[in-house]
């Protein structure tokens, strides 16, 4: 079994471990693996766990102010109204990652989920019916043990691509399950696990 890092403060993390991590180990501590019910959070999460696709996660940390003012701080409805020039302008925009297709799936992304909105009561709702509204408590030991799909994952992603999303293969939405909180994926030997 791998040994869990430590960070200058001696707690031991999943990530967030390495020093100048600060950004990251606060996103540990304080918000991967809480429960999120908030539509809005949701949707954000949603967005920013697409724009991660083939980068790192500390990345996307870095520049979520940037995809904050980009994208009305996340509020469906006007990301849902963005007209193609506003997107285009995205696309220059060094606060983000411009991968047009990426900022365009925003849009695309916003309006799947007002529709879930309408017909599910709200985002959340739809969200945590995957799990029957419970959170997936997993018990690793190693980080290694930590999978990237999963049923649930596969499933709740195959239901999204039905309804016209983008961008939410089952790697990402099981990295977006984890965010979320639906999953709790912190490994056994963290201090975040046993609170």
């Amino acid at each position: 079994m791998s040994k869990i890092s430590l960070d200058p403060d001696d707690k031991p993390r999943c990530f967030g471990t390495r020093p100048g991590q600060a950004l990251y180990a606060a996103y540990h501590d304080e918000e991967w693996g809480v429960p999120v019910y908030d539509d809005r959070l949701l949707f954000e999460m949603l967005i920013l766990e697409g724009a991660q696709a083939g980068l790192s996660w500390e990345t996307i940390l870095k520049r979520r102010e940037g995809y904050r003012a980009a994208y009305h701080n996340f509020d469906i409805t006007k990301v849902a109204a963005m007209s193609d020039d506003d997107l285009e302008a995205l696309c220059e925009d060094t606060a983000i990652i411009r991968h047009r297709l990426k900022i365009f799936a925003a849009r695309t992304n916003a309006r799947v989920v007002m529709a879930i909105q309408k017909e599910c009561g709200s985002f959340s709702d739809y969200i945590w019916g995957f799990s029957d509204h419970c959170v997936v408590k997993n018990h690793w030991k190693d980080a290694s043990e930590v999978p990237v799909t999963t049923a649930l994952s596969d499933t709740l992603s195959r239901d999204l691509k039905r309804r016209g999303c983008r961008f939410v293969g089952s790697t990402i939405i099981y990295a977006y399950l984890q965010a979320i909180g639906v999953v709790n994926d912190h490994v056994t030997s963290c201090w975040c696990y046993q609170k």
